[in-house]
């Protein structure tokens, strides 16, 4: 191996190319993420940002349980064409509390990371019901059963007190004993849209 072709080593033997790719990804990461974990704007909730409530996080859950990440991002990109169509940019502080993260990766439909307020209640219910009667051209899978399946509440509180206690989410023992009643009774499209009228109002 000459001088002038010291990487000859790597190109030549495949384990030690793989050693050196993992070599460098590994430093990569520790320079680029490490840092990270101690700014403060990145694990310190925003200002206004307010936990959700229960009926909100039985929504969540439900959101999750149909997939609806599949389709629709919560992540507003720092782009012009982005902003002016969703508003402010997504910043790390707005999921601090977001366990898993909802940020998606693919946008069959509108990223919804700032919808809340946008629409009215009746407006989510008609489109999750059967989205066409308001979005003729739409292709999102209609949402029946949502309107008939009755939440019970049996393990809301135990969901308020498990981010209260491992996630740092500003739960009181008030919020975690009130749960179960707090959506008893409630449909699953009581709640999605809940949650969906809660999203972005941290940051506009």
């Amino acid at each position: 191996m000459s001088n002038n072709n010291r990487h000859e080593i790597f190109e030549k033997s495949v384990p030690m190319l793989v050693i050196g790719i993992i070599f460098a990804i590994s430093l990569g990461g520790l320079v680029e993420i490490t840092p990270l974990f101690f700014q403060k704007q990145t694990n310190e909730p925003v200002e206004g940002l307010k936990a959700y409530t229960a009926l909100q996080m039985e929504g969540r859950d439900i959101y999750i349980r149909e997939g609806c990440t599949v389709c629709h991002s919560q992540m507003i990109r720092p782009f012009r064409a982005e902003t002016e169509r969703y508003g402010h940019y997504s910043v790390a502080g707005e999921s601090v509390w977001e366990h898993p993260f909802l940020w998606g990766s693919k946008r069959t439909g509108p990223d919804l990371a700032r919808v809340g307020g946008r629409y009215s209640d009746d407006w989510h219910r008609a489109h999750l019901i059967n989205p066409r009667d308001v979005v003729p051209e739409s292709n999102m899978p209609a949402f029946p059963w949502l309107e008939t399946n009755v939440l019970t509440g049996e393990l809301t509180g135990k969901k308020l007190a498990l981010f209260r206690d491992h996630f740092g989410v500003s739960y009181t023992d008030a919020d975690i004993e009130g749960a179960s009643e707090a959506v008893k009774g409630k449909t699953e499209l009581d709640a999605l849209v809940a949650y969906l009228q809660s999203l972005g109002h941290a940051l506009k």
